[in-house]
Protein backbone atom coordinates (compact mmCIF):
# COMPACT_ATOMS: atom_id res chain seq x y z
CA UNK A 1 0.00 0.00 0.00
CA UNK A 2 3.20 2.13 1.39
CA UNK A 3 3.64 1.80 -2.69
CA UNK A 4 0.33 2.79 -3.91
CA UNK A 5 0.39 5.83 -1.94
CA UNK A 6 3.56 6.80 -3.20
CA UNK A 7 2.00 7.00 -6.89
CA UNK A 8 -0.45 9.84 -5.65
CA UNK A 9 2.10 11.57 -3.83
CA UNK A 10 4.00 11.62 -6.73
CA UNK A 11 2.08 14.59 -8.70
CA UNK A 12 2.96 17.05 -5.80
CA UNK A 13 6.62 16.01 -6.08
CA UNK A 14 6.89 16.33 -9.50
CA UNK A 15 5.37 19.58 -10.04
CA UNK A 16 7.64 21.24 -7.26
CA UNK A 17 10.99 19.48 -8.45
CA UNK A 18 10.81 21.10 -11.84
CA UNK A 19 12.06 24.99 -12.02
CA UNK A 20 11.55 26.29 -15.72
CA UNK A 21 14.74 28.58 -17.15
CA UNK A 22 13.99 32.00 -18.42
CA UNK A 23 12.03 32.31 -21.04
CA UNK A 24 13.86 33.95 -23.95
CA UNK A 25 12.49 35.05 -27.63
CA UNK A 26 16.16 34.90 -28.20
CA UNK A 27 18.13 32.77 -30.58
CA UNK A 28 19.68 29.33 -29.22
CA UNK A 29 23.21 29.95 -27.52
CA UNK A 30 22.85 26.09 -27.23
CA UNK A 31 24.25 24.94 -30.90
CA UNK A 32 23.08 21.73 -30.45
CA UNK A 33 20.09 21.85 -28.56
CA UNK A 34 17.26 20.09 -30.49
CA UNK A 35 15.33 22.86 -32.32
CA UNK A 36 11.97 23.22 -32.27
CA UNK A 37 10.95 21.22 -35.34
CA UNK A 38 12.55 18.14 -33.73
CA UNK A 39 11.16 18.70 -30.44
CA UNK A 40 7.51 18.81 -32.16
CA UNK A 41 8.01 15.77 -34.16
CA UNK A 42 7.38 13.83 -31.75
CA UNK A 43 4.34 12.32 -31.31
CA UNK A 44 2.73 12.73 -35.10
CA UNK A 45 -0.87 13.59 -33.78
CA UNK A 46 -2.96 12.09 -36.16
CA UNK A 47 -5.94 12.12 -33.99
CA UNK A 48 -5.57 15.91 -34.02
CA UNK A 49 -5.31 15.76 -37.69
CA UNK A 50 -1.59 15.57 -37.46
CA UNK A 51 -1.63 19.22 -35.87
CA UNK A 52 -0.04 20.29 -33.26
CA UNK A 53 -2.85 21.25 -30.40
CA UNK A 54 -1.34 24.33 -29.01
CA UNK A 55 -3.91 27.07 -29.15
CA UNK A 56 -2.24 29.41 -26.68
CA UNK A 57 0.84 29.78 -28.53
CA UNK A 58 3.04 28.19 -25.80
CA UNK A 59 5.61 26.15 -27.80
CA UNK A 60 6.85 29.85 -29.82
CA UNK A 61 7.63 31.56 -25.82
CA UNK A 62 10.73 31.00 -26.08
CA UNK A 63 13.90 29.35 -27.17
CA UNK A 64 14.72 25.38 -28.19
CA UNK A 65 16.10 25.65 -24.73
CA UNK A 66 12.48 26.36 -23.52
CA UNK A 67 10.36 24.23 -25.55
CA UNK A 68 12.81 21.41 -24.76
CA UNK A 69 12.49 21.77 -21.28
CA UNK A 70 8.50 22.19 -21.91
CA UNK A 71 8.85 18.51 -23.66
CA UNK A 72 11.19 17.13 -20.87
CA UNK A 73 8.73 18.18 -17.89
CA UNK A 74 5.55 16.96 -20.15
CA UNK A 75 7.20 13.58 -20.90
CA UNK A 76 8.06 13.08 -16.82
CA UNK A 77 4.54 14.12 -15.92
CA UNK A 78 2.87 12.11 -17.89
CA UNK A 79 4.71 8.96 -16.29
CA UNK A 80 3.61 10.53 -12.62
CA UNK A 81 0.00 10.68 -13.68
CA UNK A 82 0.32 7.06 -15.22
CA UNK A 83 1.39 5.65 -12.28
CA UNK A 84 -1.14 8.19 -9.97
CA UNK A 85 -3.96 6.62 -12.07
CA UNK A 86 -3.06 2.73 -11.52
CA UNK A 87 -2.40 4.06 -8.00
CA UNK A 88 -5.43 5.83 -7.32
CA UNK A 89 -7.20 2.91 -8.99
CA UNK A 90 -5.82 0.11 -7.04
CA UNK A 91 -6.29 2.50 -3.81
CA UNK A 92 -10.29 2.58 -4.51
CA UNK A 93 -10.20 -1.68 -5.81
CA UNK A 94 -9.13 -1.96 -1.96
CA UNK A 95 -5.80 -3.64 -2.68
CA UNK A 96 -3.30 -3.41 0.22
CA UNK A 97 0.19 -4.75 1.56
CA UNK A 98 0.46 -6.85 4.46
CA UNK A 99 0.95 -5.36 7.96
CA UNK A 100 1.71 -2.32 9.23
CA UNK A 101 2.44 0.95 7.73
CA UNK A 102 4.90 2.78 10.51
CA UNK A 103 5.91 1.64 14.23
CA UNK A 104 2.40 3.62 15.76
CA UNK A 105 0.50 0.23 14.58
CA UNK A 106 -1.25 1.64 11.31
CA UNK A 107 -2.19 -0.96 9.15
CA UNK A 108 -2.41 -0.44 5.34
CA UNK A 109 -5.79 -2.04 5.66
CA UNK A 110 -7.05 0.66 7.79
CA UNK A 111 -5.78 3.42 4.89
CA UNK A 112 -9.27 4.07 3.21
CA UNK A 113 -10.25 3.33 -0.19
CA UNK A 114 -10.49 7.20 -1.44
CA UNK A 115 -7.09 8.65 -3.27
CA UNK A 116 -7.17 11.71 -1.38
CA UNK A 117 -8.46 10.31 1.71
CA UNK A 118 -5.66 7.40 1.78
CA UNK A 119 -3.20 10.33 0.89
CA UNK A 120 -4.12 12.60 4.30
CA UNK A 121 -3.71 9.06 6.45
CA UNK A 122 0.00 8.51 5.41
CA UNK A 123 1.82 9.79 8.61
CA UNK A 124 3.26 13.06 7.85
CA UNK A 125 7.18 11.15 8.10
CA UNK A 126 5.82 9.02 5.85
CA UNK A 127 5.30 11.92 3.41
CA UNK A 128 8.49 13.56 3.96
CA UNK A 129 10.24 10.14 3.30
CA UNK A 130 8.22 9.43 0.06
CA UNK A 131 9.35 13.60 -1.19
CA UNK A 132 12.40 13.36 0.17
CA UNK A 133 13.51 10.33 -2.51
CA UNK A 134 11.66 11.81 -5.65
CA UNK A 135 13.69 14.59 -5.04
CA UNK A 136 16.59 12.53 -4.78
CA UNK A 137 15.63 10.97 -7.95
CA UNK A 138 15.14 14.65 -9.56
CA UNK A 139 18.60 15.17 -9.09
CA UNK A 140 19.96 11.91 -9.95
CA UNK A 141 18.78 12.41 -13.35
CA UNK A 142 19.52 15.59 -13.63
CA UNK A 143 23.14 15.03 -12.86
CA UNK A 144 23.74 12.12 -14.31
CA UNK A 145 22.30 13.10 -17.55
CA UNK A 146 25.04 15.97 -17.72
CA UNK A 147 27.70 13.45 -16.73
CA UNK A 148 26.80 11.51 -19.27
CA UNK A 149 27.24 14.46 -22.43
CA UNK A 150 23.37 14.23 -23.47
CA UNK A 151 21.40 16.49 -21.69
CA UNK A 152 17.84 17.36 -22.59
CA UNK A 153 18.90 21.35 -22.80
CA UNK A 154 22.43 20.03 -24.73
CA UNK A 155 21.30 17.59 -27.46
CA UNK A 156 19.77 15.21 -25.61
CA UNK A 157 16.63 13.49 -25.67
CA UNK A 158 14.20 15.12 -23.67
CA UNK A 159 12.74 13.01 -21.20
CA UNK A 160 14.91 9.89 -21.33
CA UNK A 161 15.89 8.52 -17.61
CA UNK A 162 19.47 8.58 -16.56
CA UNK A 163 19.22 7.20 -12.93
CA UNK A 164 20.93 4.03 -13.15
CA UNK A 165 18.57 1.14 -13.14
CA UNK A 166 15.38 2.86 -12.25
CA UNK A 167 14.08 2.31 -15.65
CA UNK A 168 15.02 -0.95 -17.91
CA UNK A 169 17.29 -2.35 -15.21
CA UNK A 170 18.00 -5.21 -17.79
CA UNK A 171 18.79 -3.14 -20.65
CA UNK A 172 15.61 -4.58 -22.21
CA UNK A 173 15.82 -1.66 -24.70
CA UNK A 174 19.22 -2.12 -25.83
CA UNK A 175 18.52 -3.97 -29.07
CA UNK A 176 15.62 -2.06 -30.08
CA UNK A 177 15.83 -0.47 -33.17
CA UNK A 178 15.51 3.46 -33.77
CA UNK A 179 12.10 2.91 -35.25
CA UNK A 180 10.68 1.05 -32.27
CA UNK A 181 12.42 3.26 -29.59
CA UNK A 182 10.34 6.31 -31.57
CA UNK A 183 7.56 4.57 -31.52
CA UNK A 184 7.84 3.76 -27.99
CA UNK A 185 8.28 6.95 -27.10
CA UNK A 186 5.67 8.64 -29.43
CA UNK A 187 3.31 6.18 -27.84
CA UNK A 188 4.31 6.99 -23.97
CA UNK A 189 4.03 10.43 -24.30
CA UNK A 190 0.49 10.49 -25.88
CA UNK A 191 -0.28 8.04 -22.87
CA UNK A 192 0.91 10.32 -20.25
CA UNK A 193 -1.37 12.78 -22.10
CA UNK A 194 -4.60 10.66 -21.77
CA UNK A 195 -3.46 10.06 -18.21
CA UNK A 196 -3.43 13.76 -17.27
CA UNK A 197 -6.59 13.60 -18.13
CA UNK A 198 -7.56 11.14 -16.11
CA UNK A 199 -5.80 11.42 -13.03
CA UNK A 200 -7.86 15.32 -13.46
CA UNK A 201 -10.84 13.55 -14.01
CA UNK A 202 -10.52 11.51 -10.64
CA UNK A 203 -9.60 14.71 -8.47
CA UNK A 204 -12.50 16.89 -9.56
CA UNK A 205 -14.39 14.31 -9.26
CA UNK A 206 -13.10 13.59 -5.69
CA UNK A 207 -13.37 17.15 -4.50
CA UNK A 208 -16.61 17.99 -6.55
CA UNK A 209 -18.93 15.52 -6.57
CA UNK A 210 -21.04 15.21 -9.64
CA UNK A 211 -18.11 17.55 -12.14
CA UNK A 212 -17.81 14.13 -13.55
CA UNK A 213 -20.88 12.29 -15.31
CA UNK A 214 -20.67 8.73 -14.80
CA UNK A 215 -17.79 8.43 -12.23
CA UNK A 216 -18.46 6.66 -8.62
CA UNK A 217 -17.12 8.34 -5.49
CA UNK A 218 -13.31 7.85 -5.32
Amino acid sequence: MKFVLSLVALLVGQAAAFSSPPVSARTSALADCLTKEQVLAEPDCTELGKRVWDPLGLADLGSDETLAWFRHAEVKHGRVCMAAFVGWWATGAGLRWPGEIDYSGLKYSDIPSKGLEAWAAVPAAGKAQILMFIGFLEWGDEYFAGKAGEHYLKGGVPGKNYVPGLYDPFNISKNKSEERLKKGRASEIKNGRLAMLGVAGLYFASTIPGSVPGQPPC
